[in-house]
């Protein structure tokens, strides 16, 4: 099962967290056409947050085109058509137009911005590098 993080002190609700942590990971490949996501109740239990956040995830993810629901079996993923990579898209600029606004009120420059966020994606190469030996 893959890492979720959510971040508490985000101004984004968690179910809108998950929500764009299972669209990234259904875009990038981890979850493919066909496959089944976790169960509301497993995933629920695992975040330890409450069943109603996930099943509220689950259907804007079914209502988006992501995932389709099958009563009785799960939840499993849609083949997703490339009108969606932008819908993606949009939601990554939306994080990390909001992520650098905060690092400018806290007194950064956007060159500094720029340049800690060049740091950090290159330690994440290296941590990800690590785990795959």
């Amino acid at each position: 099962m893959p890492e979720f993080r959510l971040d508490e002190a985000s101004g984004l609700p968690v179910w809108l967290q998950l929500r764009n942590r299972l669209i990234y990971l259904i875009k990038t490949g981890y979850y493919r056409p066909g496959e089944q996501l976790p169960s509301v109740r497993s995933l629920a239990a695992d975040l330890s947050i409450n069943y109603n956040t996930v099943s509220k995830a689950y259907v804007d993810l079914e209502h988006s085109g992501y995932v389709k629901s099958i009563r009785g079996r799960g939840v499993f993923v849609r083949e997703t058509p490339e009108a969606l990579h932008g819908e993606m898209t949009s939601a990554v600029d939306t994080v990390l137009e909001d992520a650098i606004r905060r690092c400018l009120s806290m007194g950064m420059s956007l060159d500094e911005v720029q340049l800690r966020m060049i740091d950090i994606t290159h330690e994440i190469k290296k941590e990800m590098k690590t785990r795959l030996r």
